[in-house]
């Protein structure tokens, strides 16, 4: 299974050891699914652990390289313009561009898509169900 996490599962993994977000984190650490991520998307989680969670540069480049090594680099072939927020499109297109199965979020305004060009979008609770 093809997954693309929204960023704010990430950061909850990050900053909150031993949580529901990390158990998804280490599904793709096992193998048990294939972890699509794309430049926008790191660079998204990095710039909300250093605005919110004050991390430091070398914890955030740690951070950056531990996801780019963790997942497949998926790099975009085309610019969605569907949600308002401009980072929840950057989400769709590298699951479209990944040909991801699935699309794993919190965010309110993607769940409510319920999916987008044949890719599922669940929540982290509906995704640790079916894995």
């Amino acid at each position: 299974m093809r997954v693309v996490f929204d960023t704010n599962i990430f950061v909850s993994a990050l900053t909150f050891p031993g949580g529901r977000a990390s158990e998804a984190l280490l599904k793709v650490v096992a193998g048990d699914v294939e972890l699509l991520v794309s430049k926008a998307i790191i660079h998204e989680t990095l710039d909300v652990l250093a605005r919110k969670f004050a991390r430091e540069t070398e914890k955030l480049a740690r951070v950056a390289v531990y996801l780019a090594e963790l997942g497949t680099m998926v790099r975009p072939i085309r610019r969605i313009t569907l949600l308002t927020d401009e980072q929840d499109n950057r989400i769709l297109e590298c699951a479209v561009s990944g040909a991801a199965d699935v699309i794993v979020s919190g965010d309110k305004a993607i769940l409510k898509l319920g999916s987008y060009h044949g890719v599922r979008i669940v929540t982290l609770k509906e995704f640790l169900e079916t894995i």
